[in-house]
């Protein structure tokens, strides 16, 4: 006999929720859905609202801004390397429509986010209602369609039984190492209210774990006899690794052949810094240290990762004749570029992979060293005390050498990434690290670390970003401050948006509207945005630092704040235009036709550089 519960559909979906468990890559028990962010308002407050006041299990935060709070959820799931995820629900309209940013970053990051927007009615009895946008013709159509274009998977539940079918299909793509992205449930609110006989199957207790599929066997063998046939291959690490906890088997495979091995921006950390077969971070915001031996790899192996234009100098970084194997569980991102698609969980193929001897060159295995060290020089000169204005590579270096084990750094836009993707030295057992430039969000930062904090108790979350992030988005400081969850933000104020000011004026253009100086105002002295205030009135701890001998002391106390559950900001000038260059060369849209010289010869300069630019590489 079918046993059933009339509950809601919303009721029906939070019971779902909470039964959700999910096994951490140590082989623990936790919450799938730890993290619940919400903004109620017309559309949501009596459904979900309701619903999730009856569960306090589930632990509810309440955000100031939708955007904020989604991307709170984004930076909650890349702290528990997509282990949990973290949900967010809104009212309808532009409360809604605030997430789509969000849902966006963790689309581009692989990362698991379930979004829970209110829609319009299904009834349409009292349309148009308030913040409905109506479409002359599609009488079906509402803002949440715009969630499509972002999500892994989307569905608008228009019945309470809909929720029996949907909902298989919501965790396999939250869960799934391959198809892993956000999730879309729009919520019409009339729907939410109506109630349905539930079977109470549906509520029991599930645990979800990593799959591991194996790679086939013929690719498999195929991709042995082209390593054992390279002399100078090179291993690249991506976030898959870390989401598989594949780092202990590639750091084997790599000592086990001598292979020297470079990161990505999501693989960052994964090796200690020290290692003898760290060559560092690969590409333009990576060291020139990696990209030398990138330029005469005979081979590539790339895991867990889909090869951004960031990490490949968008595709100069190889020569034009490397052999490329993509292991990785998505064929999507395999196959890119011509490589050989071993289709597998990073773990489980590395460990099939290494199973016999082969001869690397052994003037290969040991120059990894030798250019690490000379990368290592240049970022020791770029740490060096200074007159003026202190430089991110000093800020970086500072934070660099106070971290402790536990500790988690994070940075997303502008100039910072670089600083962090290429000056940061990883110690064993070391802080991780969230650089989110796969979409390169603005605002991230804040709202991020917030997430993170929730999710990291054993160490200090610290955020590095500038004062345009800063501005864009910091309304979750205070979310963070009034929920206890400390994290340090180390604010870098240089007066813009100096980073995209770099790359306009570095290919031709003229200074305008990035740096304040170059803004339009109808002041003669336009005021300037005091930042320690500001995060004082949200409830911040605030340092203000003048010079960059006071900065390890201020960071130093701010790391206080953080572990008595205090968000603390740390303030700072900078310099505007001082940067870490890994010397890798990066596409852009420079202009064909242009009243500017400067222009014409930057144009020129691409021209000439995309003669050379990896268009499809060998197949293997």
């Amino acid at each position: 006999m079918l046993v059933t519960e009339r509950l809601t559909t919303a009721q029906a979906l939070v019971r779902w929720l909470v039964a959700q468990r999910t096994e951490l890559l140590d082989g623990t028990e936790a919450p799938l859905f730890g993290a619940v962010f919400a903004i109620f308002g017309h559309g949501n407050v009596l459904g979900m609202g309701t619903a999730l006041a009856e569960h306090p299990e589930l632990p509810v935060w309440r955000g100031q801004n939708e955007q904020g709070m989604a991307l709170a959820a984004v930076g909650y799931a890349k702290a528990t390397h997509r282990r949990q995820v973290g949900v967010a629900t809104s009212s309808i309209g532009p409360g809604a429509m605030n997430m789509i940013t969000a849902a966006g970053v963790a689309h581009a990051n692989r990362l698991p986010l379930l979004l829970l927007p209110g829609d319009t009615f299904v009834n349409r009895a009292p349309d148009p209602v308030l913040q409905q946008v109506e479409h002359f013709g599609d009488g079906t159509a509402t803002v949440n369609d715009a969630f499509r274009a972002v999500s892994r998977y989307f569905d608008r539940i228009t019945r309470p039984e809909q929720l029996l079918s949907a909902l298989p299909q919501v965790v396999r793509v939250l869960t799934d190492s391959a198809d892993c992205g956000p999730v879309t449930l729009a919520l019409p609110q009339d729907v939410q209210a109506e109630a349905f006989d539930f079977p109470s199957s549906l509520f029991e207790p599930v645990v979800h774990r990593l799959l591991r599929p194996r790679p086939d066997a013929a690719v498999l063998a195929h991709a042995a006899n082209l390593l054992q046939a390279s002399r100078r291959p090179l291993l690249v690490l991506g976030g898959g690794v870390r989401y598989s906890g594949a780092v202990d088997e590639a750091v084997a495979f790599a000592e086990r052949h001598g292979v020297p091995i470079t990161e990505t921006t999501a693989g960052r950390t994964l090796v200690p810094h020290d290692h003898p077969l760290h060559v560092g971070p690969l590409g333009i915001t990576g060291s020139s240290s990696a990209n030398a031996m990138a330029a005469d790899a005979d081979l590539v192996l790339a895991v867990g990762t889909r090869l951004q234009d960031f990490t490949t100098a968008s595709w100069s970084v190889f020569a034009p004749d490397v052999r490329l194997v993509s292991i990785n569980t998505a064929r999507f991102d395999a196959v890119k570029h011509g490589a050989l698609a071993v289709v597998g969980d990073a773990r489980e193929t590395l460990r099939e992979l290494s199973f016999e001897e082969w001869p690397v060159d052994p003037a290969w295995t040991r120059r990894a060293a030798v250019e690490r060290s000379l990368w290592d020089d240049y970022v020791d000169g770029l740490r060096k005390p200074s007159a003026g204005l202190p430089t991110y590579a000093q800020v970086v270096g500072i934070v660099n050498d106070a971290a402790e084990p536990g500790d988690y750094v994070m940075t997303a836009s502008g100039g910072l990434p670089g600083e962090l993707i290429g000056g940061w030295r990883a110690t064993p057992g070391g802080p991780g690290m969230d650089v989110e430039y796969g979409f390169s969000c603005m605002g991230y930062e804040l709202a991020g670390a917030w997430g993170a904090a929730m999710a990291r108790t054993d160490g200090v979350v610290t955020t590095l970003l500038g004062d345009g992030s800063y501005l864009m988005l910091n309304s979750e400081l205070y979310s963070a401050a009034f929920a206890g969850h400390g994290f340090v933000a180390v604010v870098c104020d240089n007066d813009g948006y100096a980073v995209i000011d770099r790359l306009q004026r570095g290919n031709g253009g003229s200074a305008f509207n990035n740096m304040y100086a170059d803004c339009r105002t109808s002041l003669e002295q336009p005021p300037r945005v005091d930042f320690a205030a500001h995060a004082a009135a949200l409830g911040c701890g605030v340092l203000t630092v003048n010079e960059v001998g006071g900065l390890a002391a201020a960071y130093a106390r701010a790391r206080t704040y953080a572990r008595a559950g205090k968000p603390a900001v740390v303030v700072i000038r900078t310099h505007p235009s001082s940067w870490t260059d890994a010397g890798a060369w990066w596409e852009v849209g420079v202009p064909e036709v242009s009243t500017r010289a400067e222009i014409a010869e930057a144009r020129a300069a691409l021209d000439k550089a995309k003669i050379s630019q990896v268009r499809y590489l060998t197949h293997p």
